[in-house]
Formats: C-alpha cells, sequence, structure tokens
C-alpha cells in the first residue's frame, strides 16, 4: 500500500512539474518575460528574473495544492482593510500579467498590424487598444460591483 501510494506521489509531482515547465516554456516562447525585461530596462538582473519566476511557479504550485487560511479580514486579524488591500494588490498584478500575456501573444501572432490594415487606421492605434482595455476594465466592473460575480 505504501509502495503504490508513494508511486502515485511521485508520478503526480512529475506530471505537475512537466505541465508546470510547458506553461512557463510557453510564456518565455510567445515573449513575455523577455517584453517585461526590455520595456523596463532591467537585463542587468535576468538572474533576479529566473529566481523570482522560479520562486513564483513553486509558490504557486503549493498554494494550488494546499489551502491556507488568509488571515486577514473580520474572522481573521479583525483588520477588514487589510484584507481588500491584499486582494486589491493581488488583482492588480493578475492584471498587470495577463495584459503581458495577452500583448505578447497579440504581438506573436501579428495582429495588431492585420487589423490596423484591415480597417484602415494610419495613426491611433494606441488608443484603439487603450479604449478596448478600459472597455474590459469598465465590464468588470460593472460585473463585480454589481453583485453578479457573487
Amino acid at each position: 500500500m505504501f509502495l503504490r501510494q508513494s508511486l502515485l506521489v511521485f508520478i503526480g509531482l512529475c506530471a505537475g512539474g512537466v505541465i508546470a515547465a510547458g506553461v512557463f516554456a510557453f510564456l518565455a516562447i510567445i515573449g513575455v518575460f523577455p517584453r517585461v525585461i526590455g520595456k523596463t530596462g532591467t537585463s542587468r538582473h535576468i538572474l533576479l528574473y529566473e529566481t523570482v519566476i522560479i520562486i513564483g511557479g513553486i509558490f504557486g504550485n503549493v498554494l494550488d495544492i494546499f489551502e491556507f487560511p488568509m488571515l486577514f479580514g473580520a474572522r481573521g486579524l479583525g483588520i477588514p482593510i487589510l484584507g481588500h488591500l491584499v486582494l486589491g494588490i493581488f488583482g492588480l498584478c493578475s492584471g498587470i500579467f495577463v495584459g503581458c500575456l495577452v500583448m505578447s501573444l497579440a504581438e506573436t501572432l501579428k495582429a495588431l498590424p492585420v487589423i490596423s490594415r484591415r480597417i484602415r487606421l494610419a495613426v491611433g492605434l494606441q488608443y484603439v487598444i487603450l479604449s478596448v482595455a478600459l472597455g474590459k476594465l469598465f465590464g468588470c466592473l460593472v460585473y463585480f460591483l454589481g453583485g453578479m460575480g457573487s
């Protein structure tokens, strides 16, 4: 019985590691990380980027497997504003990541030049992108603040 459980744990960890490596390879291939490094001008800290990406992947996997209680809010530490602050910071970071991922995919697929040629847009493509992002933001605010997400 112990041998069987150990084998299942080993296979599960190996499968999770392969999938996580595939996701990170996908993110690296489409250019999320190099684009962020290039835009911020912090290429001299490449080892720090690699370390943080690896630690983030490990930490994310651990949080996905184990459920740790978050001690924020009314039932935790009794400081509700702290829970809202942590949730806001997490939401901001997640939004930035998703935005970088989407823009990297769009650039990889060369979708933006095709769209601008099809709608005959000579200048102002950045405003089109900004309006799409603001529309998405407004839609999310209506959805969540309107009580539809709960």
